[in-house]
């Protein structure tokens, strides 16, 4: 771990000859579609048409690295960190060794037919969240209600898992039947849980964002609050689970909320993503500011994934936050779509414009063959509301920090990952792009935490977390 503390818009050139981008040459950059993957990309050298890739499906972190998790059970890097991120519910209750590790190699067995590999995935996570589900019954009927409330945790963590492929079509009606069914078990052991916590509905233009809260408990004072939200595709049920606990055992107050293009705000209200965030978070700030528990001069606001820019983005616009968590550190979103095809940004979105039918060709023949690029697509054009691959990339071009990062006046820690596979560099140039106090916390290869979002070592990066707020929070006067 290394940590560094200290108290434009993007660059644009004349036009290129677009015509000259043929396909060979834009199959050849992969067009940077990684970017478009659920945390912002993935790793150049998985990318189809890069000589790295050859024989490789999918690596995990930076080419030539050699890390813990390549390999780890899958052969497609999608899968691996998916599975290692079900596996990091553990530290919370909300998954269990055995059990993951069981489906999970029924699952392998599909591997060489993508098709058949995604089918097993839903179908085997999805049968051992049904099984574990029934445990729960079964102890709550007779009374265990501490083991109900675990059995249930991690049922509704298989159930998250088992949706995670099937976006290509949201018309899909298990979608929303593994939502509903993950949704319930998770409010059966909401209700089981001691002490307890509670869904709120947070007014937001004319609806509510769902969100838990659970309080310090701290009587007789107020205690500071932290915020969280995920980003391209995480829940608020499995936040909860990542740092509901934590921040408990800390003293704090804990809000964990969805906006647009998440969870069941997409599901059940259909609000695509936004890129101006301080509309959701202003709201969600309102709220937490009535409540009784909550000391309002010590307030954060955590962003997770693709969060990464947007609770900067809401930090830039809301001065009543006291602290702001980019995890990991996101400037320039779509960065890595246009740089990879070798074009500046008004260059690449000019492209878009004039050819977006060639963008789409290219787009599904790189989805053909990859299963983090499939699922990139798919997913994003869902929550992003958008019809095709070049109207997503079109509506991912306003997702840039570079105007508006200076504006930040509250404390904030920037976190990177020598692992990352979504996002790597992103995090260094955000943080050089504040002018507030800022500190760079860089996880390392070889510390168990150095992927995405700390999957794998949530202990590790939770800790670093809440040191960094404590050590953050003794300095605001009461």
């Amino acid at each position: 771990m290394e940590r560094n503390d200290e108290a434009k818009g993007a660059e644009e050139g004349s036009p290129r000859e677009n015509a000259s981008m043929t396909r060979r040459a834009l199959l050849k950059t992969g067009l940077g579609l990684g970017a478009l993957a659920s945390m912002g990309g993935f790793a150049p050298d998985c990318l189809p048409g890069n000589p790295g890739a050859a024989g490789n499906p999918g690596r995990l972190g930076p080419a030539g690295a050699s890390h813990w998790f390549e390999g780890f059970l899958f052969k497609d890097e999608s899968l691996v960190f998916e599975l290692i991120r079900v596996l990091s519910k553990m530290t919370s209750r909300g998954a269990d060794l055995g059990e993951s590790l069981s489906a999970a190699m029924r699952i392998r067995e599909k591997e060489g037919d993508t098709r058949a590999l995604l089918q097993a995935w839903y179908e085997e996570w999805r049968k051992l969240a049904e099984r574990v589900e029934k445990i729960g019954d079964r102890c709550l009927a007779g009374g265990h209600r501490v083991s109900a409330r675990d059995a249930y945790f991690r049922a509704s963590e298989y159930y998250r898992s088992a949706d995670f492929y099937l976006h290509d079509d949201p018309r899909n009606p298990a979608i929303l039947e593994l939502w509903n069914q993950m949704e319930s078990c998770f409010e059966k052991a909401r209700k089981l849980s001691r002490p307890s916590f509670e869904t709120v509905g947070i007014p937001y233009e004319g609806t509510r964002l769902p969100a838990y809260f659970r309080p310090a408990g701290v009587k007789g004072r107020r205690a500071p609050t932290l915020i969280v939200h995920q980003g391209f595709d995480g829940t608020i049920q499995e936040t909860f689970l990542a740092y509901g606990n934590d921040a408990l055992e800390r003293g704090y107050n804990c809000l964990v909320f969805e906006g647009p293009g998440q969870g069941s705000v997409i599901r059940k209200q259909g609000l695509p993503f936004r890129h101006d965030w301080e509309k959701v978070v202003t709201p969600v700030v309102d709220y937490t500011l009535k409540r009784k528990e909550v000391d309002p001069k010590r307030i954060a606001l955590m962003g997770l994934s693709m969060g990464g820019y947007l609770a900067p983005r809401a930090a830039a616009f809301e001065p009543r936050l006291a602290a702001c968590i980019a995890n990991p550190g996101v400037l320039d979103f779509w960065a890595k779509t246009y740089e990879k095809s070798g074009l500046k940004r008004n260059e690449f979105k000019e492209f878009l414009e004039s050819a977006p039918e060639e963008y789409d060709k290219i787009s599904r023949d790189l989805a053909s063959r990859s299963i983090t690029f499939y699922w990139a697509v798919t997913h994003g054009m869902w929550v992003f509301g958008a019809k095709t691959p070049a109207e997503l990339a079109l509506k991912q071009a306003a997702w840039t920090l570079e105007d508006c990062a200076s504006s930040i006046s509250c404390p904030t820690l920037v976190i990177d990952s020598e692992g990352e596979q979504f996002d790597p560099g992103q995090a260094k140039k955000l943080y050089e792009a504040l002018r507030c106090p800022k500190t760079y916390l860089l996880f390392k290869a070889g510390e168990g935490a150095e992927l995405h979002c700390q999957a794998g070592g949530a202990l590790l990066g939770t800790q670093q977390i809440f040191d960094w707020l404590d050590e953050t929070f003794k300095r605001v006067k009461h």
